[in-house]
């Protein structure tokens, strides 16, 4: 069984029963005016309607007990974060080579250290806590990838195979090399190699989609670069990173033909009035 398995069947248990494990919401702008349920306050928090200073109070009134409490509000705090370190793990996992066991047990370890040192008097608790998360995991990935692959007899070290070339590899050696920082990295990884929409990614990160995609393509135009300036020394011995490099390019151009474009016809739109018009007497002249 996978840890964050493990962890919802624990975090099933503390919320059933009689007296499931509560928090107190008492004056907490959009949350009953009780003491709720975990699993029930799990569902109130993930609603968009509900107030981004409200989630922080919660969290740090959880993050609290667990540093002061122990084990059984750490665990808590665990299962309150599971929907946001699913979505983690399962990006993670699905391009680890290995046990996925280990890079959700990285995930989890990540989340644990966060929860005894994150700041609590900084705003959005939570996000801050799926990136020490994912931080964690993505370490571990990197680490996977970029290990050589054991050949017998003997497992000697060789020249590693694809998925050396994955497109998550050239993310990860842009975020080295200071191309990228790791928000631009996850962005571009999630919105164009994962399934996340740039709606959701801005949600979960306190953005605007407008905001999103600005950064989004900013990041590719540099990314883009980093690959061409490294492409005569992978050009031979990594296909996949070509390919990654191609698309991008390709992609890259496509934005500067629509952009032209837009600019021709703005400009078209915005000439002098009856410019047009002696233009196209003196093309029928000539052709006259």
């Amino acid at each position: 069984m996978l840890p964050l398995d493990t962890a919802q069947e624990c975090f099933t248990y503390l919320v059933t029963g009689p007296k499931p494990l509560s928090v107190d919401c008492r004056d907490l702008l959009g949350l009953p005016n009780r003491s709720v349920a975990l699993d029930e306050l799990q569902r109130l928090l993930m609603r968009r309607a509900c107030p981004r200073r409200t989630k922080d109070v919660v969290w740090a009134q959880l993050i609290r007990r667990s540093r002061s409490e122990g084990a059984t509000w750490t665990l808590a705090c665990v299962g309150m974060a599971l929907p946001a370190l699913a979505h983690t793990t399962g990006w993670l996992a699905a391009r680890y080579p290995d046990d996925p066991f280990d890079v959700h047990a990285e995930v989890l370890v990540g989340f644990l250290n966060g929860l005894a040192t994150i700041d609590l008097d900084r705003p959005q608790v939570l996000i801050r806590l799926k990136w020490a998360a994912y931080r964690r995991g993505f370490a571990a990935l990197t680490e996977a990838l970029d290990a050589p692959t054991p050949v017998a007899p003997g497992f000697r070290s060789t020249p590693p195979h694809p998925p050396w070339g994955h497109p998550d590899l050239v993310l990860a050696r842009a975020v080295r090399a200071g191309v990228l920082t790791r928000t631009e990295a996850d962005l571009i990884g999630s919105t164009r190699l994962g399934d996340e929409s740039v709606t959701d990614w801005a949600d979960g990160h306190g953005m605007t989609p407008e905001a999103v995609y600005k950064a989004r393509s900013r990041s590719e135009h540099r990314l883009v670069a980093f690959i061409r300036d490294g492409s005569s020394a992978t050009a031979e011995a990594d296909p996949v990173a070509n390919a990654a490099m191609a698309d991008a390019a390709a992609s890259e151009r496509r934005r500067q033909g629509r952009r032209t474009s837009l600019s021709v016809s703005g400009s078209s739109a915005r000439s002098p009035s009856g410019t047009g018009k002696e233009t196209s007497t003196a093309v029928s002249k000539g052709a006259a």
